[in-house]
């Protein structure tokens, strides 16, 4: 069975990430993407990237709203960065 389409992140939270989403899920997404900056801090994205098992451009993706966040990679992230990046 194909997926429902449905907004990416940024979609949700105009102004992405600087401004909070009025959609939960958004809104999820964007502390995500604001945490996982912090916790690469001055780490390359392709170094953060490849601690954690992911490519750059799935990394990417979560930094700038484009794409949606597993649970895979964000236990891998949490792992690799040795920080929680949800609440």
């Amino acid at each position: 069975m194909p997926r429902t389409s449905r907004p990416t992140p940024a979609e949700l939270a105009p102004g992405w990430p600087d401004a909070p989403s009025a959609d939960v899920a958004g809104e999820a997404a964007r502390r995500f993407a604001i945490r996982l900056r912090a916790a690469i801090g001055d780490r390359s994205i392709r170094a953060a990237a490849r601690d954690a098992g992911l490519s750059h451009a799935a990394l990417l993706g979560y930094l700038n709203g484009s794409t949606w966040p597993d649970l895979y990679a964000i236990s891998r992230l949490q792992a690799a960065l040795g920080q929680r990046l949800t609440e």
